[in-house]
């Protein structure tokens, strides 16, 4: 149980190497950052891959090392330990791996630095990528049922257009009584979960029928923002600031180059 919750390796590479969504993840309930914390933290990790090395060959096994990763994952199988693969495994499930697939293959054009042919290639490439990583996102944290966010996706591509927006059916008097009981002591995301329901949906129905959080909850809440906070701030302090980034990361024992479960370092180097 305590991996399950430990994503706070996840939560320093995205701070340090895309700031603004570990914001965007901070503003984020708890329940929701153990899946957006490894989500990011993989792409971050893909996005790189290609520029850390000048030789086409290594980054392409660095790439390759991920979309390995991905296939334990969505087998079910023993899955490598690594600081962020481990987690990602915990919050994502078989489903989701071919999205993720596409987003590997759509950054394997970086190795080579080519331009965009024109306008179409660029935006493919933008809905493999950032796309993808908000598809498994929404689908994960029950932002949009799944049918019906691939259906609006679908219906968009068509027409050229937006996705449009789909209701969510009316509340049962059934699901009214389990909001009541569930959404004062659990956060947004294991009511959505446990209803069926998007989180918006959730929280919004909350609101009407004026139901609160407890004092507890919110108190833990509280706590853990906190904790993680300050787990950062001491990690990041025990680190020399003069050590290059990939130095930092095996000095502070994270990822592969450290633990030996990762890409080997002569990929992380490009030697």
């Amino acid at each position: 149980m305590a991996e399950a919750l430990d994503f706070t390796d996840c939560a320093a590479l995205v701070e340090r190497g895309d700031p603004v969504r570990f914001r965007a993840a901070m503003a984020a309930p708890v329940a929701a950052r153990a899946v957006l914390f490894p989500l990011y933290a993989f792409n971050l990790e893909v996005a790189r891959a290609p520029w850390v090395t000048a030789e086409p060959m290594i980054a392409r096994m660095r790439l390759q090392w991920w979309r390995d990763a991905l296939e334990e994952i969505a087998a079910g199988g023993v899955i490598r330990r690594h600081e962020v693969v481990t987690p990602l495994a915990l919050a994502i499930r078989a489903e989701d791996v071919p999205v993720l697939l596409r987003l590997i293959d759509a950054r394997d054009r970086d190795v080579e630095g080519e331009a965009f042919v024109d306008a179409a290639a660029l935006w493919s490439y933008l809905e493999a990528t950032a796309g993808g990583l908000i598809e498994v996102a929404a689908r994960r944290l029950c932002l949009a049922k799944d049918k019906r966010f691939r259906a609006a996706e679908a219906a968009a591509a068509q027409q050229g257009g937006r996705p449009q927006r789909s209701r969510m059916p009316r509340w049962t008097a059934e699901e009214i009584a389990a909001l009541r009981r569930l959404y004062p002591e659990n956060d947004n995301l294991t009511v959505a979960r446990e209803l069926g329901r998007s989180v918006t949906s959730v929280a919004n129905k909350a609101y009407q029928l004026g139901i609160k959080k407890s004092a507890r909850l919110l108190t833990d809440i509280g706590r853990n923002n906190v904790a993680l906070r300050y787990r950062g701030a001491d990690r990041a302090e025990e680190l020399p600031r003069d050590l290059p980034e990939g130095g930092r990361r095996r000095q502070a024992g994270d990822g592969a180059d450290a633990a030996g479960d990762g890409p080997p370092s002569s990929l992380a180097t490009g030697g």
